[in-house]
């Protein structure tokens, strides 16, 4: 599993970033963590806000942090 965090380096991003290391630490998954703050690869997505969430190059999150548990239950979902 691959999770990229999209973001420029915000706090949020920043936010985004440690709630999904602490998701993945609580369910015990092993994924790749993956800090994309280019924006032409952001805009590879399709995304028009940062923080954004992809999963196995599927978008999952945008324009907000997702909470740990929300990333829990999108872990378990793939």
């Amino acid at each position: 599993m691959i999770i990229k965090v999209l973001g420029t380096g915000c706090p949020k991003c920043k936010m985004l970033e440690s709630n999904v290391r602490t998701a993945l630490q609580e369910t015990g998954t092993s994924a790749e963590v993956v800090k994309v703050d280019k924006l032409h690869e952001i805009m590879e997505y399709d995304v028009m806000m940062t923080p954004a969430l992809v999963i196995d190059d599927q978008v999952q999150s945008a324009g907000r942090v997702a909470t740990v548990d929300e990333i829990k239950k999108m872990i378990a979902a793939e």
